[in-house]
């Protein structure tokens, strides 16, 4: 736990310049949502569903982000800034994402089974942006800041507006 703590502080003082000490790091509130979503995986994964969201749901009031404990994220994810952040549980997050506050990785209501978004590796997720359905955001690609995307999007692909 120790060594996830040093890397987790490590990951959020490259990400963000603003953080000018490791105790800063804690006040973070990725920081925070992203060990109690760490756990709450864990007891989902066991099979604890009423515990797992419970955690989450502690951790959405107490720092405004909200990912569901069946979420997949890889390594070096990072939320900044993060209030209004919604992931859902069957989001897949692949290695370096990045995402900026008020990013809806959400369902549209219409399917079954796999319902929300997978993000490959390298993506960049400006602030505001809604990404909708079973639909896949393609390495290196780059979102802008209240981009509407309901279709995959290729690799290394800059989308703004609505992408339908």
């Amino acid at each position: 736990m120790i060594k996830f703590v040093r890397n987790l502080t490590k990951l959020i003082k490259e990400k963000d310049p603003a953080i000018h000490s490791n105790w800063e790091v804690i006040l973070y509130p990725f920081f925070k949502v992203y060990i109690y979503y760490v756990i709450a995986h864990f007891l989902y994964l066991h099979k604890f569903y009423f515990l797992a969201r419970y955690l989450s749901e502690k951790a959405k009031r107490k720092t405004g982000i909200e990912i569901h404990p069946g979420a997949r994220i890889g390594k070096n994810f990072f939320i900044d800034h993060g209030v209004g952040v919604v992931i859902g549980e069957t989001a897949l997050i692949g290695d370096n994402v990045v995402i900026y506050h008020g990013v809806t990785l959400g369902g549209t209501g219409k399917d079954k089974g796999k319902r929300h978004p997978t993000i490959k590796d390298n993506v960049v997720i400006g602030a505001g942006t809604i990404i909708l359905g079973n639909i896949t955001i393609g390495e290196k690609a780059i979102i802008g800041a209240g981009a509407i995307v309901l279709k995959d999007v290729p690799d290394n692909s800059v989308v703004v507006g609505v992408y339908k």
